[in-house]
């Protein structure tokens, strides 16, 4: 039977750890988790349990993202895992990312480049949840591991390109040429 749950309800993912409902939708729902980040979940979804739930009223108030980034933040700090600081280079801090294509008929792209900066981050933190949940599974063999953390790293070092961007050294990412 699936679980039925409603925006600010609490629950206990196997793989992701605790997380809140945001938005529920016809499909599943999305989920912010201490571990990883935003998900989505199908509605027949059964890795969690709800840990504390929500009761879904019409005149329920809407929940707010502000109070969502409360309420997640207030979980971060009791369960231990605020995430990680990562300071973007000040040289770059008001900058943009622009995106010119060859053909001057079309028209370039640009962002700004500390969204640029969170989403690099976000593709650095995930990579470490991958590792995490490559080097926990308990199906894998020692080998495939191996074989697996082999491919992560070679995907770090694909990214060496964006150190620039970080502030601080230690932050950065490092391939198989370094001493990682």
């Amino acid at each position: 039977m699936e679980k039925e749950l409603t925006p600010g309800t609490r629950i206990d993912h196997e793989k992701y750890g605790e997380g809140i409902v945001s938005t529920v939708s016809i499909a599943g729902y999305e989920v912010f988790f201490a571990r990883g980040g935003k998900m989505e979940l199908s509605r027949s979804n059964t890795d969690f349990e709800i840990i504390e739930a929500v009761e879904s009223t019409d005149d329920s108030p809407k929940v707010s993202v502000a109070d969502l980034e409360k309420v997640f933040n207030y979980l971060l700090e009791q369960t231990g895992t605020v995430p990680e600081i990562i300071e973007f280079a000040d040289k770059w801090t008001g900058g943009t990312l622009v995106l010119k294509p060859q053909d001057d008929k079309l028209k370039p792209h640009e962002m700004p480049l500390d969204g640029f900066f969170h989403k690099i981050v976000m593709v650095r933190d995930r990579l470490r949840v991958l590792e995490q949940n490559i080097n926990s599974h308990p199906k894998l063999t020692d080998e495939d591991k191996v074989n697996l953390q082999q491919y992560i790293t070679r995907i770090y070092g694909s990214l060496t390109s964006f150190n620039i961007i970080f502030k601080n050294k230690e932050e950065h990412f490092v391939g198989t040429s370094s001493n990682k």
